[in-house]
């Protein structure tokens, strides 16, 4: 299958919230990050069903699937790594080459067979859980699927009823909704819930890192510190109280104040890009061209 090509997806736990007092923060179950080899037995069975009711065309298809629950922000890291190794396994799986081949990847003694397939124990607690799956065949066929995953897989991708009972009970998670999605659709939704948080800055940086990893994004946006993306990596501005004194007046508050939350930030910035596997720098910046200064900041790096 030397001229095939990989179609990437992912099974989608959507998880309930723990019970907490009416003040509380919002937290969710962690549940279990892997499943053994006879936890998936089953449950590989409930999503060849669900594909034959929702894509029919990718059992003509090889599929992997891993049976490893990971945070977003694991799956949307340049390279696609998670996908990248499950799909390096798909292909060189044992099996007949002339059928389509269904292959499981299972955790042995809590260890994913490659170390890009285990989830990141810090990252476990979220309100969205994703098992990867790829789909491997000839180009006209992973066309004509990815075509329909795009087309119908967010409107029309929940799973079937017993399949979303077997991973609540083999994840030991409560879950509100399962539902099949393209990558696309996952950056689609990452991109909407970074909107809703204020931090759409950050997902036009996550972006390009994603898509065009050796192309450039500058964000400048009014209130925010300044950043650039390129050759792979992020610098963010660390402006002086000196650089933002019109800024500071305009807003009524200390020129010191408002470098203080710039700086917090840059930082919470700096942290949601380090889990997205994407190196962020914080940069000191001496004068008023910020830009020009973050650019030679890249450039000495």
């Amino acid at each position: 299958m030397e001229d095939s090509l990989n179609c990437f997806g992912a099974l989608a736990l959507e998880v309930s919230p723990s019970a907490t007092a009416e003040d509380a923060p919002v937290q969710f179950p962690g549940g279990r990050d892997s499943l053994g080899q006879a936890a998936t037995e089953p449950l590989i069975e409930q999503v060849l069903i669900d594909l034959q009711r929702l894509l029919p065309e990718a059992l003509e298809l090889d599929l992997g699937l891993a049976f490893a629950a990971f945070d977003p922000a694991e799956l949307l890291r340049p390279g696609w790594p998670v996908h990248a190794a499950l799909a390096d396994l798909l292909v060189g799986a044992p099996g007949e080459r002339s059928a389509a081949r269904v292959v499981g990847l299972w955790a042995s003694a809590g260890r994913m067979p490659a170390r890009a397939l285990q989830p990141d124990p810090t990252l476990l607690g979220g309100p969205l859980r994703l098992l990867p799956f790829v789909l491997h065949g000839r180009p006209d066929r992973i066309a004509a699927v990815g075509r329909r995953m795009e087309d119908e897989l967010m409107e029309k991708g929940m799973a079937g009823a017993a399949t979303a009972l077997a991973l609540q009970k083999a994840f030991e998670l409560p879950l509100e909704h399962v539902r099949y999605l393209s990558l696309h659709d996952l950056c689609a939704m990452t991109a909407l819930q970074y909107e809703h948080a204020g931090l759409a800055p950050v997902w036009s940086l996550l972006e390009a890192a994603l898509f065009t990893p050796q192309g450039r994004e500058v964000v400048n946006v009014e209130q925010e510190p300044p950043a650039l993306f390129a050759e792979g990596q992020v610098r963010i501005a660390l402006q002086r109280p000196a650089g933002l004194e019109a800024e500071a007046a305009a807003l009524g508050l200390p020129a010191a104040a408002v470098a203080r939350m710039r700086q917090m930030r840059a930082r919470q910035w700096q942290a949601v890009l380090a889990a997205h596997g994407v190196a962020a720098e914080l940069v000191e910046i001496e004068g008023t061209d910020v830009l020009a200064e973050l650019d030679a900041a890249m450039r000495r790096h």
